[in-house]
C-alpha cells in the first residue's frame, strides 16, 4: 500500500468545500504536510484550517489556480455544477485534475467527467466510505474510478485521506455504482436497527444493549455479506442453511410481533411480503439471497 509522506510542503493540493467532511479532508492534507488551499462559500468555516496553516483563497477560481490537483467535497453533484458555472472558474480548472468526492449518481459522474475532459482538464469521480473522524488514518476508505494514468499519478497524494485507496477501473461511475450498493445496504441496516430499538423499548429492554450484541455478532453478519455475494454472482442458490421460506416464515413473526405490541409494522410488513414474492414465484426452497430474484423485476 503507498502512503503521503509526511514532508509535501512542495507538493500543492486544493480543497473546496468545509463542511464536516470537506474539513477532515483538508486537515489530513495539512497533517501529512501539505501545503492546502482552501475554499468555501461560508468562508468562516475555514479560519480553524488556516488557523492550522491552510492558505484561503478569495474565491472559487483563485482557489483552483493554486494547485495543480483539485479535491471538491460538497453536498452533491449538484452543488459542484453551480461552483463552475462561471467562465472565471471554468478557465481555472483547465489543464488540472479535479477529484470529485462529492455524493451522487454513477450518470452524474459520467456526466462530470464529459464535462471536465472537454475543458480541457481531468476528472477522477470517488466516494467516501468514513465517517469525518476517520479521514486520514487507516479505518477510512475510499472509492475511485476514472482514467488509470490520473489515478496512479495523483494515488500517493490521495492516500494522505485513508487507508484503503480502491482503484476501480477506467468506467466513471464506478465508484458512485458501488456506493449507491453500499448506501442500498446501510439503509436497510439503519431500518433494520431502529425497529429492533423499537421492540426493545417496548419490551423493557435496553437499545444500547442490542448495539452490543450487534457489535458481538458483526463477524458472523460479515461472513454472511461475503457469502450473499457469492451466492448472487455465481446463482448459486441451491443447498442453503437458511432458506427463503424459513426467513420468510420468521418475517411473519415479526409482523405478528409488531401488531401485539402494537408498534410500527412498516418494516415487517415490507419484508414479510417481499419474501413472500419470492415464495409464490418458487423459489421457497432456496438460499434466502434468492429474493433478488424478485428484486430484478419490475413490479
Amino acid at each position: 500500500m503507498m502512503t503521503a509522506t509526511t514532508n509535501n510542503l512542495s507538493e500543492k493540493v486544493t480543497v473546496i468545500g468545509l463542511g464536516s467532511m470537506g474539513a477532515a479532508l483538508a486537515r489530513a492534507f495539512l497533517q501529512k504536510g501539505f501545503q492546502v488551499t482552501v475554499w468555501n462559500r461560508d468562508q468562516a468555516k475555514a479560519a480553524p484550517l488556516v488557523e492550522k496553516g491552510a492558505l484561503l483563497a478569495s474565491g472559487a477560481a483563485a482557489a483552483i489556480e493554486a494547485s495543480p490537483l483539485l479535491v471538491i467535497c460538497v453536498s452533491d453533484y449538484k452543488a459542484t455544477k453551480k461552483i463552475f458555472e462561471t467562465e472565471e472558474v471554468i478557465t481555472a480548472l483547465r489543464g488540472r485534475t479535479l477529484v470529485q468526492l462529492s455524493t451522487g449518481t454513477p450518470k452524474e459522474a459520467r456526466d462530470l467527467n464529459t464535462w471536465v475532459l472537454q475543458q480541457g482538464s481531468n476528472c477522477l469521480n470517488g466516494d467516501i466510505l468514513a465517517w469525518p473522524k476517520q479521514i486520514g488514518t487507516d479505518e477510512a476508505t475510499i472509492t475511485i474510478s476514472g482514467d488509470s494514468n490520473i489515478f496512479k499519478q495523483h494515488e500517493a497524494t490521495l492516500h494522505a485521506l485513508t487507508g484503503t485507496l480502491t482503484y476501480l477501473g477506467g468506467e466513471p461511475g464506478a465508484s458512485g455504482a458501488l456506493f449507491s450498493a453500499v448506501l442500498a445496504y446501510l439503509a436497510g441496516n439503519w431500518i433494520g436497527f431502529c425497529h429492533g430499538a423499537l421492540i426493545c423499548e417496548n419490551e423493557g429492554l435496553r437499545a444500547d444493549e442490542l448495539g452490543l450484541l450487534i457489535q458481538s455478532i458483526s463477524p458472523i453478519l460479515g461472513a454472511e455479506s461475503k457469502h450473499m455475494g457469492e451466492v448472487i454472482q455465481h446463482n448459486r442458490f441451491s443447498d442453503p442453511e437458511s432458506t427463503v421460506k424459513t426467513t420468510g416464515d420468521d418475517l411473519q413473526l415479526l409482523v405478528q410481533q409488531a401488531e401485539e405490541a402494537g408498534i410500527s409494522k412498516e418494516l415487517p410488513n415490507f419484508a414479510a411480503n417481499l419474501f413472500k414474492r419470492a415464495m409464490d414465484a418458487g423459489y421457497g426452497k432456496e438460499e434466502h439471497a434468492a429474493i433478488i430474484k424478485v428484486l430484478r423485476k419490475t413490479v
